[in-house]
Parts: C-alpha cells; sequence; structure tokens
C-alpha cells in the first residue's frame, strides 16, 4: 500500500494514502480537548494540502472519554472541513465506551459532511471506497 505520513505525535497520526487517494487518521491512547484540537487542525492542513475529499478517522486505540472537545468538533471544525473539500468521513468507534460516548456527541452538533460510523476498520474501508 502506497502511503505517506503527514504527521505524527504520541497522540495521533495522520497518513496520506495514495491508493484511495484519502487521508488516514489513527488516533493513540487518552485524549483532551487540546490534543484533539491540535490534531484535528492539523487534519485540515493535511487535508487542504492534499486536496482529498475523504478520511478514514480510525478511533480504535483511543483510551479515554474527550467529550469536552465534542462540541467544538461538529459546530466549528467540521464546517471548516467541508468547505476545504471534505466530502465523506469514515469513522471508526473506540471500543472504550466513553469515547464512543464522544464520538456519537460529536456528531449530534455535525450537519455536514456525510459522516457515518463504524464498528471495523474493514466495513469503514469498504464503505469509504464506494463514495
Amino acid at each position: 500500500m502506497a502511503q505517506h505520513v503527514l504527521f505524527q505525535t504520541s497522540y495521533v497520526t495522520i497518513v496520506y494514502d495514495y491508493n484511495y487517494e484519502w487521508l488516514y487518521v489513527d488516533w493513540t491512547g487518552d485524549q483532551t480537548l487540546e490534543s484533539v484540537q491540535a490534531g484535528c487542525l492539523k487534519m485540515l492542513d493535511c487535508l487542504r494540502d492534499e486536496r482529498c475529499h475523504k478520511v478514514l478517522n480510525d478511533n480504535t486505540r483511543v483510551t479515554s472519554m474527550w467529550a469536552d472537545a465534542a462540541e467544538w468538533g461538529g459546530r466549528v471544525w467540521f464546517p471548516a472541513m467541508a468547505e476545504a473539500g471534505l466530502q465523506y468521513f469514515a469513522w471508526i468507534y473506540s471500543p472504550n465506551l466513553y469515547s464512543r460516548l464522544s464520538t456519537d456527541l460529536t456528531l449530534q452538533h455535525t450537519t455536514r459532511p456525510l459522516i457515518l460510523t463504524f464498528d471495523s476498520l474493514e466495513t469503514a474501508t469498504a464503505w469509504l471506497g464506494q463514495m
């Protein structure tokens, strides 16, 4: 698979996948308002730089609640991503219940782009690949 790491820290890795022409974003560990905002803003920069329209957002390895960032994500960040060209966002849930609740809370504040949640990388990849 042809991929290029665009950004990497202890809490998030952002990769451009040349085969699928999307960003793959792998979040890791405990997340805070600050880490979510910093990672999301970096994702926005990468989306603009790569001029892509799809994101595969993987929370499989997220281990905490990050609800403090939910309203900001839904009301500020997702609209900015849509303005930058994002059309489809596949969001893989964390197995952590509190992280899942944070994801759902974010979606309550979001009207665009098209976002679907998944429990596995395989189903998320299949859906996003068809879009």
